[in-house]
């Protein structure tokens, strides 16, 4: 299976569908990230509050695949805020994954703080510096990603926060695409709500012969959202990645883009922190 690519505004492409490893416990974080990399996934996403890049690292080493055919995220954690912090965390970070570079670091939340711009310039630094290919911001509201625009002029290319068919996100996802920001998705079937018991999503798994899950994960492929499902089962690590060879119809990608209610298996990012 060939999963689908997105150029992200300063040309570093990043793979549509990746692997998620929070909530992963570190001492099962190798072993899993080693069946996602069997099952075919090419992209991993960690983060220092997850407790695990050190596992995800041990994987990347065991598997024998060449590191540039693997695309690492990893994020900041929330107390580094700052710029001598921010260069602490990420050498620690890179350490941690015993690797020479950074696909994609990621501020992990604003937290309502003004250091936040800081962080973003030491960001800028790093990237600068040749250790990061690409830097991005995760849980950043439109008030966020304007204060960095005003403040630094450099873009984030990626913004990761919680989106799925209860919470589409239709307005943030909007002004990340006009300013060429890519979306990517975060409890991308939203489990904690029961996403994939509803009787739409199993309606259309019925039709299409796919699982719930398969069938949200499409939904986000073809919303142009960057997707990182999560799970610890084998059987659930491969089925999420089979999801490039069928289409949904306009028709179900609307209802499935009608169960929004805006609602959230995480914190808000206008009062977290």
């Amino acid at each position: 299976m060939t999963v689908p690519s997105i150029q992200l505004h300063d040309g570093v492409s990043i793979p549509q569908l990746g692997f998620g490893v929070w909530q992963v416990p570190p001492e099962q974080t190798a072993e899993v990230v080693l069946q996602a990399f069997q099952a075919g996934y090419r992209h991993i996403d960690t983060a220092a509050g997850y407790g695990n890049e050190a596992g995800v690292g041990d994987a990347l080493r065991a598997s024998g695949i060449p590191r540039e055919e693997v695309f690492i995220t990893t994020k900041l954690a929330n107390g580094e805020h700052g710029r001598e912090k921010t260069l602490a965390a990420f050498d620690a970070s890179l350490a941690k994954l015993g690797l020479d570079y950074l696909d994609l670091y990621l501020i992990h939340w604003p937290q309502q703080a003004d250091d936040y711009v800081e962080t973003w310039q030491a960001f800028e630094e790093l990237k600068a510096s040749g250790r990061v290919r690409t830097i991005g911001v995760s849980n950043f509201q439109k008030t966020h990603l304007r204060k960095l625009l005003d403040e630094t002029g450099t873009v984030p290319t990626v913004n990761q926060v919680e989106v799925h068919p209860y919470l589409v996100q239709e307005d943030l996802r909007g002004f990340n695409a006009e300013h060429g920001i890519a979306t990517e998705a975060w409890s991308p079937l939203a489990q904690a709500l029961g996403l994939v018991e509803d009787p739409v999503v199993t309606g259309i798994a019925e039709q299409t012969g796919r699982t719930p899950a398969q069938v949200v994960l499409r939904w986000h492929l073809q919303q142009g959202n960057i997707v990182i499902p999560k799970s610890v089962t084998p059987e659930r690590i491969v089925s999420n990645f089979d999801v490039t060879g069928f289409e949904l119809s306009a028709e179900q990608v609307e209802a499935l883009t009608g169960l929004n209610r805006d609602e959230r298996t995480g914190p808000d990012p206008d009062v977290f922190g």
